[in-house]
């Protein structure tokens, strides 16, 4: 007997629903509890809804779904639970409030193979990680980082001269910008203003892993873990390849820096730093000790000054494109400062708290353009329940930080870069806070959100007192127009755009403000 197509059709359906209400079923059994997850798209067998991702921007797709199932989000990749979280306020319910149980890191498959072991902040929550903690705050702590601005406005003033002889490559002067006040605080380590090698190292040693260090990325490898066991020469083995290389810049990035230090103390020219500091601590500790310190320092230093060199670099390019792309805003930061500091002098920290649109500016470049869009994964020690809601043990958290920054609930029109949301009618900032959220929450936000703050506003507030930006122009003088690119996978940075930077003249004249920038740097 042949049934009609129609019925066929119903059949087909039915048997479909029953085996997604038996699998449904069974998976709270397993689960222990008859809750539901929270909602979320349908996951297709095995893979889970992996396709469903914008591999390279997954935080669009998390945002899109945000829109049609709410701020608390199912999925799952592979195997794997998979928690996102759209909303600044859920965050701080479960991230911070609930911190006990949502600090621990989910593996991620890329980590090891592609050296990133040394990066504490993907650590699993335990005992090695309190230990790097330890180290790393009694340096990047809000009292102990003070004494970093001295240092800060130097590199921000090597920096403008650094624009003012070769604006073309501002993308490089970025980058040793935000890698050099790494270094120094650190491990003391004074680097060239231009084309230092161990800048160089950094740099190099980042951009294979960065991409890669994402869960979304880290799937291929968890699905498929052989592909890191692959000969490097196999073809087709770009995983293995690449890691290979990873590791080798990594362990360069780490044991270089260190041992600069351990070569200037023991030459007697060592000054205090992160790392010479907690080298003389080690002195006096038992040898089996002395080798766990000694893991724990070089994972704290290598992270601090790498995850330094990245952020802070990125946001400064972000602010560059958003003065390009918007540039009235400039006018108003220049009159502020003009009105501030002296014609004679560059904007320092004393100076910040009378620059409440600079502020604003500042602020806006970390809300409008998150340099980590979704932060660390975090991941639960234990199951747990939200509004009803049932979160399983092991589930991998995402605070997806880009839809937090698109909240028009708490950021009407986000995608568009406004500094006066920031400021009363009065021109003065509101009480609304920072968009924190850029720094990740609970007992695993950045530790060196302190001194990062410091580095944007004293690198911003500098560029605004020296520099104009617009867009650069053809060789028939018309604006050079452009869509805007990006790179990303831990971090996010936009890539190299065509731009005009140029000496501002309006108290000074071009030849006294190149003077006032040289003797300054």
């Amino acid at each position: 007997m042949v049934w009609p197509l129609d019925t066929r059709f119903a059949l087909l359906l039915s048997i479909s629903v029953a085996a997604a209400v038996l699998v449904d079923r069974l998976a709270k059994k397993r689960r222990g509890t008859s809750l539901p997850l929270p909602p979320g798209p349908k996951p297709l067998p095995v893979v889970g809804n992996v396709l469903s991702l914008d591999s390279k921007e997954p935080w669009n797709t998390y945002a899109e779904w945000g829109a049609v199932y709410g701020d608390l989000i199912y999925a799952r990749f592979l195997n794997q639970d998979v928690i996102i979280i759209n909303s600044e306020k859920i965050a701080k319910e479960l991230l911070e409030k609930r911190s006990n149980n949502y600090s621990d890191r989910p593996f991620i498959a890329t980590r090891e193979p592609f050296g990133w072991t040394f990066n504490f902040g993907l650590t699993p929550y335990g005992d090695e990680w309190r230990l790097c903690r330890r180290l790393i705050h009694q340096t990047f702590r809000a009292d102990a980082s003070l004494s970093f601005r001295p240092m800060q406005i130097r590199k921000a003033h090597q920096l403008l001269n650094n624009l003012l002889d070769d604006p073309i490559n501002y993308v490089a002067h970025f980058q040793t910008y935000g890698a050099s006040i790494g270094m120094s605080t650190v491990y003391d380590y004074d680097a060239a203003p231009r084309d230092d090698p161990l800048v160089e190292i950094v740099n190099r040693a980042l951009v294979l892993g960065i991409k890669v260090m994402t869960p979304e990325r880290a799937v291929l490898l968890s699905a498929f873990p052989f592909l890191a066991r692959l000969p490097s020469w196999f073809p087709g083995a770009t995983i293995k390849r690449d890691a290979v290389l990873s590791c080798k810049y990594i362990a360069e990035m780490i044991e270089r820096p260190y041992e600069y230090v351990q070569k200037s103390m023991a030459e007697g020219t060592a000054a205090p730093s992160l790392v010479s500091e907690i080298l003389k601590r080690m002195e006096h500790e038992e040898n089996d000790r002395v080798d766990q310190l000694e893991k724990a320092l070089k994972q704290t230093s290598s992270t601090a000054f790498a995850a330094a060199a990245e952020t802070t670099s990125s946001a400064l390019l972000f602010f560059i494109l958003a003065m390009v792309l918007n540039p009235d805003l400039q006018q108003r930061a220049h009159a502020e400062i003009d009105a501030v500091v002296d014609a004679g002098r560059l904007p320092n920290f004393d100076d910040r708290p009378s620059l409440p649109y600079i502020e604003g500016i500042v602020r806006e470049t970390m809300r409008w353009q998150p340099v980590i869009p979704m932060g660390a994964p975090h991941a639960t020690t234990n199951s747990d329940v939200y509004e009803g809601y049932f979160i399983p043990k092991g589930a991998m958290i995402i605070p997806n930080a880009w839809a937090m920054s698109r909240d028009e609930s708490v950021y009407p029109n986000g995608s568009k870069f406004k500094p006066d949301r920031w400021l009363d009618e009065d021109g003065k900032l509101t009480n609304a806070e920072p968009p924190v959220f850029t720094f990740g929450f609970g007992r695993r936000i950045c530790p060196g959100r302190y001194t990062a703050d410091a580095s944007i506003w004293a690198g911003i507030a500098s560029i605004l007192a020296t520099f104009e930006f617009s867009k650069a122009k053809d060789a028939q003088g018309k604006d050079i127009d452009f869509v805007p690119t990006f790179s990303s996978g831990v971090g996010r940075h936009p890539d190299p755009f065509p731009c005009s930077i140029v000496p501002r003249s309006t108290r000074l004249s071009a030849e006294k403000l190149a003077q006032l920038i040289r003797t300054s740097a």
